[in-house]
């Protein structure tokens, strides 16, 4: 199994049960992650917004809280950009709880209890999808042109995949362009 760390650098945990919460920190912090456990929806929206360093490219969610449920957090955040990848996780969760998440494009689901195998094969399968940003696009619609948006996530990818591949062709690969169309667009940046 490959490490979480070459996908994501930050992880959010929401779970309110303090074995489960340590159980899942504990499961996460083996790929060295940088971690916050949270309790509440209130503590996590504080979180989220008080602290924007932290950009959890993992949100592991309790689907019932005792303020309310993770899909009111996930539409939160959808109106400001795309969701990370996301595992949900219940023991109680109503079909119409399943099917919000599914809209939100949530595919990863570990029910309770929890099997350590079936959550670190979610994460890893979470963590493989690529995000999908069709519901940020069509809320940017009358908002910012389509060439600001292409700009930023042309910008964004960019910076990713030189962090990521750490020099101009490793990133050049992870962005299936040649080297040379990559050293153009970092020009363009300058």
């Amino acid at each position: 199994m490959a490490r979480l760390r070459d996908f994501v650098q930050q992880a959010l945990v929401l779970e309110d049960d303090e074995l489960l919460g340590a159980t899942l920190v504990d499961a996460l912090a083996r790929h060295d992650l940088e971690l916050r456990w949270y309790r509440t929806l209130r503590e996590t929206r504080a979180c989220l917004q008080e602290n924007r360093a932290f950009r959890p490219g993992l949100l592991v969610l309790d689907v019932m809280l005792p303020d309310g449920t993770s899909v009111d957090l996930l539409r939160e955040l959808q109106r400001s950009s795309a969701l990370p990848a996301v595992v949900a996780i219940s023991g109680a969760a109503r079909p119409e709880h399943s099917f919000d998440l599914a809209q939100l494009g949530v595919e990863c689901f570990v029910p309770k209890p929890i099997e350590l195998a079936a959550l670190e094969a979610a994460f890893e399968r979470a963590l493989r999808q690529p995000l999908d940003l069709g519901p940020f696009l069509r809320k940017q619609v009358g908002k910012r042109s389509i060439a600001e948006v292409e700009t930023e996530v042309r910008a964004t990818m960019v910076r990713e995949a030189m962090a990521k591949g750490r020099s101009v062709s490793g990133a050049a690969r992870l962005l299936s362009v040649s080297r040379q169309l990559l050293q153009h667009i970092l020009r363009d940046f300058e």
